[in-house]
């Protein structure tokens, strides 16, 4: 039976061996001064310092991860529990948005990990036409994330534009039926005014934004807020036009009752960044999959 309190290997001093340690990537940018300064002071979801992996003219921040948490089944559980996952999301968005302040990188997919630098240098100099490409197209821009809501009984509390004409006294079963009608109308109504505001912010956003991406409406625990995300939109606009764009999208929703619109950011372009797809076979890294 082994010793328990034998934990060094043989001919050390004793001393726990060291967790093994895979490398979690935050993003990329190009190998420059203002990336650089943004690492000092900056920790990961493990609390280990960032640090950059330079590679054909390119740089990843990247920090070290154990290894146990970060395989295929340690992932699963992380991003499977909440407040763990909600953990792992704000270190990454830290560090991202750290970075964004300095100069323009291409944020990466959340739990982005290679098993070493040797493999995220390797895949800096495989990507780098297209990490060249995005970050030249990203230069100089922020997103915006747009949400709109449509709410039936929020519709229902604003002031009716006509009076109820006696439904209550009529008869019971006659008011119920009549009841029924008017809150499938009131649902009906209020979604297509949700419709309409998202057409005219589509619309006024089409003559500010350079880019468009259409984003699965949220629900659940991930949709905060009353009523139903019917749309959850993000827009690429240039930095200069985006006190523009906030002015232009803000409060469009304030006279529809039942609908509300919810503007987010100026963010780093997640939505606009294609990530590479991290190796999915042990001999190159455990996998990116969010």
């Amino acid at each position: 039976m082994p010793d328990s309190d034998a934990q060094g290997a043989p001919g050390t001093s004793g001393a726990p061996e060291p967790a093994a340690q895979v490398c979690y990537v935050f993003a990329v940018g190009r190998e420059d001064e203002p990336l650089s300064a943004v690492v000092p002071g900056l920790t990961g979801p493990s609390g280990s310092p960032v640090r950059t992996v330079h590679g054909a003219g390119l740089a990843a921040l990247v920090c070290g991860v154990p290894a146990g948490l970060y395989d295929e089944d340690g992932l699963r559980a992380q991003l499977e529990d909440l407040e763990r996952l909600e953990t792992m999301a704000r270190s990454h968005h830290a560090v991202v948005a750290a970075a964004y302040e300095h100069t323009t990188v291409l944020p990466m997919r959340l739990a982005t990990v290679y098993l070493d630098d040797a493999r995220v240098a390797r895949m800096l100099a495989e990507r780098k036409g297209e990490f060249d490409a995005l970050l030249g197209r990203l230069e100089g821009h922020l997103e915006w994330g747009v949400k709109v809501y449509a709410d039936p009984r929020d519709a229902a509390a604003a002031p009716a534009a006509e009076p109820d004409g006696g439904a209550a006294s009529a008869g019971t079963g006659r008011a119920y039926l009549q009841q029924r009608r008017k809150q499938r109308s009131r649902h009906r109504d209020t979604y297509r005014a949700a419709g309409a505001v998202t057409e005219r912010i589509t619309a006024l956003a089409g003559g500010l934004a350079t880019a468009r991406v259409a984003h699965r409406p949220q629900q659940g625990e991930l949709a905060f807020g009353p009523g139903e995300n019917t749309a959850n939109d993000a827009y690429l606009v240039p930095a200069e036009r985006s006190e523009e764009f906030r002015a232009a999208i803000a409060g469009l929703a304030e006279d529809v009752p039942g609908v509300r619109v919810e503007l987010t950011g100026p963010w780093a372009p997640y939505s606009f960044a294609t990530p590479p797809s991290a190796p999915q076979h042990s001999a190159d890294g455990p996998g990116d999959e969010s």
